[in-house]
């Protein structure tokens, strides 16, 4: 049962532009409504940037890099920390603002937290621990060795699901390696990067190296992406939003482009796994964040033997979720980001009862206030649907029978994206079976671990580059030979 007890008079007010060190009005001072999923309200408006203040952004992006890319690694370091206990510092703010933007439970705004304030500390360590590389001469008559230098300006166009996780991945390792960055947060929830710009005008940041802007795609997406100024463009999104930036940044220059696009994971369970472990996950992964994640097991393919005790475990736990919105209760899960969610997970949910699904739990969006959909449950016997072939972003669970480690096998890697993936048996040779074939960035077995220190990217359609761990540092950097004759005597 859904309830909202929580102050809808709140507002967070009027939120500007962040760029060349100054918070700014839009020139047109246009503005932008940022709507709670949870009341329907609006909760703040920010200032919504016309093509002028793109090209002004840019300009203070690349002045702002021939500062920072000069300063000495200690003075970077000092700035990244002290932006970093500003965030600290207003750790409530940040939460509550993307509990609002997003509707997210409050519990869950933590994660968004500890992400950005983890990622400016674990790549302050990271970058002090980049030596130069020496290359040994064949002939003894050359010194040579590979150093490392900032890459340029950076463009991160951010997804709505995780506001300051996805910024903090983009924002550590770029400042870390000395690159300035311009940040393009999603219209569903740019308030808590709106808020960030705030806190570093606050402490009077080094003026260009961070600036925060959002408009529409021909006013600030394909200005971003065309301009010769950025290096690099990277983004957390979809595998079609991808596929447009790239074509709009090289139109005009050769850049680096670091992406992680959608997922279509597949969770693959056998009968000697641990049958509780599997459900929780399942079920963690299904209604956490409303089960917009793009990590979040979208096919569950569960061996015939357990498939029924197995769904009758999901299907309890999934209707014991606590679904709200506020500070006072310990919800499960909150809305969907926007209304647009809802009517595609209805969608989804409608191809899969039209191509056989037997619906075991929800199916319905939620009714009131709010974008809140049924912690849902589906069992579907034909593994050919096409319904298997769409992310689903939402909290869907899709169950799909199987017999054989090649027919999971087969079922998992029917599908153009790669990013994560789920396997839970105790069987070592079962195990090594499918960490060699399944066609993913990541496989995770009989458990799930997320965390700044390791990798996270995916293959195929899934994504170019990595997010955390110490690889992400390498799409900000430049890798310089230098080779010195040695005199001769």
């Amino acid at each position: 049962m859904k309830e909202i007890k929580v102050n809808d008079n709140l507002k967070f007010g009027h939120k500007n532009l962040y760029f060349d060190g100054e918070l700014k009005a839009a020139l047109n001072d246009k503005k932008f409504e940022v709507i709670s999923p949870a009341t329907e309200k609006a909760v703040a408006t920010i200032s919504w940037a016309d093509i002028s203040d793109t090209q002004k952004t840019l300009e203070s992006a690349r002045q702002g890099f021939e500062f920072w890319s000069k300063l000495p690694l200690e003075k970077r370091l000092e700035w990244i920390d002290k932006l970093r206990n500003k965030i600290l510092e207003n750790a409530e703010l940040l939460r509550e603002s993307i509990m609002y933007e997003m509707g997210k439970t409050w519990a869950g705004t933590l994660e968004d937290l500890t992400s950005i304030t983890d990622s400016l500390q674990f790549y302050s360590q990271e970058i002090k621990k980049r030596t130069d590389l020496v290359i040994d001469d064949r002939e003894g008559s050359h010194e040579h060795k590979v150093i490392s230098q900032p890459l340029g300006v950076v463009v991160a166009f951010l997804a709505y699901n995780f506001p300051l996780l996805n910024l903090g991945f983009k924002l550590g390792p770029a400042l870390a390696a000395g690159c300035s960055i311009v940040i393009k947060p999603s219209e569903y929830s740019p308030l808590s990067a709106y808020i960030l710009g705030e806190l570093c005008h606050e402490i009077n940041f080094p003026k260009g190296v961070i600036n925060i802007i959002c408009g529409d795609t021909e006013n600030v997406g394909i200005p971003l992406c065309e301009s010769k100024i950025p290096q690099l463009i990277t983004m957390i999104g979809s595998t079609d939003t991808a596929k447009k930036l790239i074509v709009q940044s090289s139109r005009t220059s050769i850049k680096r482009f670091s992406m992680e696009c959608g997922g279509n994971a597949p969770f693959i369970v056998f009968p000697d796994a641990s049958l509780d472990d599997a459900v929780s996950i399942a079920k963690a992964l299904k209604t956490g964040n409303s089960g917009q994640i793009c990590v979040a097991p979208n096919r569950l393919f569960v061996h015939r033997d357990i498939i029924e005790p197995f769904a009758e475990k999901l299907v309890a736990l999934f209707e014991k979720t606590k679904v709200g919105f506020g500070t006072d209760q310990h919800w499960d899960m909150g809305p969907l980001a926007n209304r647009m969610s809802v009517e595609k997970i209805e969608d989804i949910v409608g191809e899969a009862r039209d191509q056989g699904g037997k619906f075991l739990c929800g199916g319905h969006p939620i009714s009131g206030t709010g974008y809140y959909f049924e912690p849902t449950v589906i069992l579907l016997n034909d593994s050919k649907a096409k319904v298997l072939q769409k992310e689903i972003f939402g909290p869907v669970a899709i169950l799909v029978p199987f017999s054989s480690k090649e027919e999971a096998l087969r079922l998992s890697n029917e599908t153009d994206a790669g990013l994560a993936s789920y396997l839970f048996t105790e069987d070592a040779q079962v195990q090594q079976y499918f960490i060699e074939r399944l066609e993913f960035g990541e496989v995770q077995i009989n458990g799930v671990k997320y965390d700044i220190y390791l990798p996270h990217g995916g293959i195929k359609n899934s994504g170019i580059g990595v997010d955390c761990s110490s690889f992400a540092l390498d799409d900000y950097l430049i890798r310089k030979r230098v080779s010195k004759a040695i005199p001769e005597l």
